[in-house]
């Protein structure tokens, strides 16, 4: 009960912080932009709003200039769903990549999603 009351109460302030914070995304070539584009219809990542980890990656996916498609597993039942099913888990953040073949693998932990966007994008 303490811990979702502080929640509550910090949240909005990570939000803000979060908003004012976000760096400013790269800027690529139209045709590089499009190919990157292409390769984030593949990447979604399942995610809380006020979850500091999550702030981060968002912040890298930001500073990468990425279009992945951002999943709210905490007030969405079916990404929430989706998320336990595929992953095994509802931790967050959570990175699905799908290959060519529709194959999934769930990556966990903001550390190695950053890392593999930045091998990936940078």
């Amino acid at each position: 009960m303490f811990f979702r009351t502080l929640r509550l109460v910090i949240g909005p302030f990570m939000l803000l912080w979060e908003a004012a914070t976000t760096p400013k995304g790269i800027v690529r070539q139209p045709d590089q932009q499009k190919q990157v584009d292409q390769h984030c219809r593949s990447l979604a990542l399942y995610q809380f709003k006020t979850c500091p980890f999550c702030i981060k990656v968002r912040r890298e996916i930001s500073r990468l200039s990425l279009g992945i498609e951002l999943r709210d597993a905490k007030n969405d039942p079916q990404h929430h769903e989706a998320l336990l099913q595929g992953g095994g888990a509802v931790k967050v953040p959570c990175l699905r990549i799908t290959d060519e073949q529709g194959n999934s693998r769930w990556m966990y932990e903001s550390a190695d999603i950053i890392q593999y966007l930045n091998e990936r994008f940078a």
